[in-house]
C-alpha cells in the first residue's frame, strides 16, 4: 500500500491543500526510481522520494508552494553530487504538483430536480459545496461527501455568509425568491461566477425588475441567464447540470498552467531526452 496515496485522499476529502511530488526523469544513479512520489502538507511529509538533502530540498520546494498558495505544477533538475551532499553521482527531475483541495466555493440555492442532479456532479470536482434550501423534504436521504445541507427558512439571508469569490447558482421553485436571491448576490458583487436558471425571457424581466431598484447594466451583465454551456443540449434535468457544471468548470480552470510553463522548460529540456520531452513538458 502506498502512504502517499492515502494522504493525498485524505488531505482532498477534508480540503487541505498539498503538494504531490514525483520523480517523473532519473538519469545515473539515484535514491528512487521515476515514478516515486511523495505527499507534502503544511505540516507533514507522506512516503518518500529517497531521503537526504534531495528530499529536504523538495521538502523545502513543497512548503514554499504552500506557502505562496502557488496553483500551478513546477518542474525542477536536481543533480545528486557535492552540491546536494550525496554521493549517487546521477540526476533527477522531480514534479511538483500542488493540490488545492478546495478550486471553489460554490453554493446551489435550490433542493429541485435540477438541483438534485448538479450538486453530485459538484461534489466529484475539488470544490465545496454549501446546498440551500428551506425545504427539508426536498432534500435526498443521503448528502454527498463535500456537501453542507442548509434548510434556512430566509434563503437570502444565508448570501451574507457566503466567502467571498463563491461561484453561486441561484435556482429554487420560487420566481420572487430567485429575484430577491439575485438581488443579494449581485449587491455584494464579489462572487467569481453568478448563474440564475431561467430563459432568456426571464432574463429580461430580471434585468427590468433590477434596474428599477438600482442596479446598473454591468452588474448586471455579471448575472449569467440562461446558464450553462450552450453546446451542451437537452432540457433532462441532468443534461441542464452536465452543461451549469462544464462552465462552472471552464471558469476556474480557465488559467491554469499558463504561467509557469516558460519558465520550467529551458533547464528541464536539457535533461529529459528528446523523445520524452514533448509527453512530459
Amino acid at each position: 500500500m502506498h502512504q502517499w496515496i492515502n494522504a493525498l485522499a485524505d488531505h482532498q476529502s477534508r480540503g487541505e491543500p498539498c503538494v504531490l511530488v514525483t520523480i517523473i526523469e532519473e538519469r545515473g544513479s539515484t535514491p528512487r526510481n521515476a515514478g516515486s512520489k511523495m505527499v507534502v502538507s503544511a505540516s507533514a511529509l507522506y512516503d518518500t522520494i529517497g531521503g537526504g538533502h534531495l528530499e529536504f530540498k523538495a521538502l523545502h520546494i513543497a512548503r514554499q508552494m504552500l506557502e505562496e498558495q502557488r496553483s500551478t505544477p513546477h518542474l525542477e533538475r536536481f543533480s545528486l553530487g557535492a552540491s546536494l551532499g550525496q554521493c549517487c553521482g546521477g540526476a533527477t527531475v522531480l514534479l511538483f504538483e500542488p493540490m488545492t483541495g478546495v478550486q471553489a466555493e460554490i453554493a446551489v440555492f435550490g433542493a429541485g430536480h435540477v438541483g438534485r442532479a448538479l450538486v453530485p456532479l459538484l461534489a466529484a470536482l475539488p470544490c465545496r459545496v454549501r446546498w440551500i434550501d428551506s425545504r427539508e423534504q426536498e432534500f435526498p436521504e443521503v448528502i454527498p461527501n463535500g456537501v453542507s445541507k442548509v434548510v434556512s427558512e430566509e434563503p437570502v439571508d444565508e448570501v451574507a455568509d457566503l466567502p467571498a469569490g463563491s461561484y453561486c447558482i441561484v435556482m429554487t421553485h420560487n420566481h420572487q425568491l430567485d429575484l430577491e436571491l439575485t438581488a443579494a448576490i449581485l449587491k455584494r458583487n464579489d462572487f467569481t461566477w453568478f448563474g440564475l436558471i431561467g430563459s432568456k425571457t426571464k432574463r429580461v424581466k430580471f434585468e427590468h425588475r433590477l434596474r428599477e431598484r438600482g442596479f446598473d447594466d454591468n452588474l448586471l451583465a455579471r448575472m449569467r441567464c440562461p446558464m450553462g454551456l450552450a453546446e451542451v443540449k437537452g432540457k433532462l434535468p441532468i443534461e441542464i447540470a452536465v452543461s451549469i457544471a462544464a462552465e462552472i468548470i471552464a471558469t476556474y480552470n480557465a488559467c491554469f498552467g499558463q504561467h509557469d510553463a516558460a519558465v520550467n522548460a529551458g533547464p528541464i529540456a536539457q535533461l529529459l531526452p528528446s523523445s520524452r520531452r514533448s509527453q512530459t513538458l
